[in-house]
């Protein structure tokens, strides 16, 4: 058990919520899921109970037990009605299961399935690359019996994967052997050995403002304190920033956004960071590409502020415009380089690695076998042919998410003129700046209108972005479509009611107890 959340708590996080734009016991279960899928409050936690809150909010009980009579049927709540409820995340029985006994599938934050009839625009990622995957687990099954002596137990990795990644930068013009790659279960365990492995409680971790919001989850488990660099924004007026860089609906991107070196610089000297986390590759969530020159700059404000640069590679095969660009570790051997194949290929392989020098490798592998002792195998082999012919899928991928883009763009710039634009290079999403600061207010609305949302504030550190919105382009063009026309629905309601835009402040902690 979690504990309970005091209602003076839950009074903070809920902010200004009963606006009256829809039925207050609307408006609270409303906020209060947001909370849940915001992580702002954690799961299995005993909500205060229906008196307690009617109390502290001053508005009658039977508001509170219909709100929570509401999350109850979307699977919020784990209790019956009366008792103190628990917070969960809403499960979906599959056909065949028994309801009473099932686990279900987890269906409603970003990263699970999606529940059914909802279209899913908070998560970034591609379906597989369907013959191409399938073949390589054909070849691994044929190669698994020569493995079956041994233990199975390989913290490194399977040699032939380790081989292949290194063969890889090797012809990327980044010279590398096979003992400096450590294979992992994705690019997000990768970040999770290198902050064990470099970084301590309290330590500063340097990271790009926005960044992607996977990284800040795994740099504060750390215990970690993220040092936020903010990107040149590409918008004007309010927000995190104001300049040039966005056009209304699409239009190409003004020359010359990138990332501030000076800034960046900066920070290394006066903080000295014990880390620095970066996407120089079709960046998470604006899509930029890093130029070279300023690589080369970001390497030596690393090296001169003695901070482990690590940069995350995860996106660098999705080159939508075809721009050439050098990777990171070319211009210094301190470099730590992670990635994987879930974005180019499929997520469901879990395969990634670590690139470093040899003597981190070691590091990164003493630390690996307290959270787990090696990958597994068929996987691994399989990963090992997928690695080889790295490029195999990605025509067909990278032609697929051109035309996505464009529909995207040109749909925006139908539908929605007032939303700015920054067109990606590479990747898999939009940044949207919104005409006015409603992201969290979207995100809270849209599952009426049938799409799931990640609010902007997610991708930063202390509450930014709430005039901005990352929309993937994963998509199908028809579903697009169906999507855009919901989020110009959902657009309209905020118009017809701003109070709305105020429904929830700023991220706060939520005291457990």
């Amino acid at each position: 058990m979690a504990g309970s959340l005091n209602p003076i708590a839950l009074s903070r996080l809920l902010g200004e919520w009963n606006l009256g734009a829809a039925p207050a016991y609307r408006e609270l279960a409303d906020v209060v899921r947001l909370l849940i899928l915001d992580g702002r409050v954690p799961l299995d936690v005993a909500l205060p109970s229906e008196r307690t809150l009617a109390s502290t909010l001053d508005i009658s009980r039977t508001t509170v037990t219909a709100a929570y009579g509401s999350l109850r049927e979307q699977g919020f709540l784990s209790s019956r009605q009366g008792s103190r409820g628990r917070t969960c995340i809403p499960q979906r029985t599959l056909p065949g299961e028994n309801p009473a006994g099932a686990t279900g599938v987890l269906t409603a934050s970003p990263g699970l399935a999606v529940p059914e009839g909802l279209l899913d625009l908070a998560y970034a990622s591609l379906p597989a690359s369907g013959e191409v995957v399938h073949r390589a687990f054909a070849a691994a099954i044929t190669e698994l019996p020569a493995l079956l002596p041994g233990f199975g137990y390989d913290t490194l990795g399977v040699s032939a994967l380790r081989q292949a990644i290194a063969a890889h930068y090797s012809r990327a013009g980044v010279p590398t052997d096979e003992e400096q790659i450590l294979v992992t279960s994705g690019a997000q365990h990768a970040l999770n050995i290198v902050l064990r492995s470099l970084a301590g409680r309290r330590d500063r971790v340097l990271v790009e403002q926005p960044t992607y919001p996977n990284a800040l989850d795994a740099i504060r488990a750390a215990g970690c304190r993220p040092v936020p660099v903010p990107l040149p924004s590409a918008g004007a007026g309010g927000g995190s920033g104001s300049g040039p860089g966005l056009e209304p609906g699409g239009a190409a991107p003004i020359a010359g956004l990138g990332w501030d070196l000076d800034a960046l610089g900066s920070s290394m000297m006066q903080l000295r960071p014990k880390m620095a986390y970066v996407v120089a590759d079709f960046h998470n969530p604006t899509g930029r590409l890093m130029p070279d020159s300023q690589r080369r700059q970001l390497v030596k404000a690393a090296a001169a502020s003695d901070t482990v640069l690590v940069v995350d590679e995860t996106l660098r095969e999705l080159n939508l415009d075809g721009v050439a660009s050098t990777p990171v570790a070319a211009f210094s051997s301190a470099v730590v380089s992670i990635g994987s194949l879930s974005k180019s290929h499929w997520a469901g392989l879990r395969s990634g690695w670590i690139r470093a020098d040899r003597a981190l490798i070691q590091r990164f592998a003493a630390a690996r076998s307290t959270l787990d002792l090696g990958g597994p195998v068929v996987e691994q082999l399989a990963s090992a042919h997928l690695v080889r012919a790295l490029s195999e899928p990605l025509p067909a991928r990278l032609s697929a998410l051109r035309n996505n883009r464009s529909v995207l763009l040109e749909l925006l710039q139908e539908h929605l003129p007032q939303w700015q634009v920054e067109r990606p290079s590479g990747g898999l999403s939009v940044w949207c700046r919104l005409p006015t600061p409603a992201s969290t207010a979207l995100t809270v609305i849209a599952p009426d209108f049938g799409i799931r949302l990640a609010a902007g504030p997610r991708f930063g550190v202390g509450g930014a972005f709430e005039h901005y919105l990352r929309v993937p382009f994963t998509l199908p063009p028809e579903q697009l479509e169906t999507a855009v026309h919901a989020l110009r629905s959902a657009q309209d309601r905020l118009n017809a009611a701003p109070q709305l835009r105020r429904t929830l402040k700023e991220p706060r902690q939520a005291a457990i107890v």
